[in-house]
């Protein structure tokens, strides 16, 4: 880890702590998902195995933060995912164990530079970083809606002359509410590139992005017999 990743990491309070994160992997990966069944995994010829990468996933159930490192995580990709989460699931004793985790909570509304940098340092030291791009649980059928964040870091990536590949992701569960021994899939879309800044260009990327995420999600929710109907 560089000096200015590490110093970003102490002021953050997060880091992969090399106790905490072999047992979290156990128990998330080996214990917690065995509540779900099927746990399919489409498309995962299109995770880049290197490089800067941008996971950018639907968020349909508390257990995508648990599918999504199964599939793209340490045991797959060979390095870990790093999570940018809202403040609100950094507290408590959940907050306690996801610093120690590597995860690291963002304002929605006003995002510190320290958290920009420090997301900005993760990819261009090629890290792979998750990013919910719609920033809340949605478990309606209603068309993707996107926040700005996810395209904005990568943006001010490009600038850096980082060359981040976007991937977008769709996680599918049958039914919508995860129960015991639900059925869940998850499907990872041909990877994005930006390819300038501006506003034309971030709504531009935005519309593909949230195309590209349907399509993903389509194709896990198929998968699981749940198909999709968008309203």
């Amino acid at each position: 880890m560089s000096s200015s990743l590490a110093t970003r990491a102490s002021a953050l309070e997060t880091d992969i702590n090399p106790f905490w994160a072999p047992l979290a992997m156990f128990l998330t990966q080996d214990v917690a998902l065995h509540y779900l069944r099927d746990r399919i995994v489409l498309g995962a010829e299109n995770l880049p195995k290197q490089g800067p990468v941008l996971l950018a996933p639907t968020h349909r159930a508390r257990w995508d933060a648990l599918m999504i490192p199964m599939a793209a995580g340490r045991r797959v990709t060979g390095r870990d995912c790093r999570f940018m989460v809202t403040r609100t699931e950094m507290s408590g004793l959940q907050g306690w164990f996801l610093h120690r985790l590597g995860c690291f909570a963002v304002d929605q509304q006003k995002p510190s530079l320290t958290t920009l940098r420090f997301a900005l340092d993760l990819l261009e030291s090629g890290q792979q970083l998750v990013v919910f791009p719609e920033g809340r649980i949605n478990r309606t059928d209603e068309p993707i809606k996107l926040e700005q964040g996810l395209v904005r870091l990568a943006q001010l990536a490009h600038r850096h002359g980082v060359n981040v590949q976007v991937v977008p992701v769709g996680l599918a569960y049958n039914p919508a509410r995860p129960g015991p021994r639900s059925r869940s899939a998850i499907c990872f879309g041909p990877a994005l590139t930006v390819q300038g800044k501006g506003k034309e260009e971030t709504l531009r990327f935005n519309h593909e992005l949230a195309a590209s995420m349907h399509t993903a999600e389509q194709a896990a929710r198929e998968c699981i017999n749940r198909p999709l109907h968008c309203t």
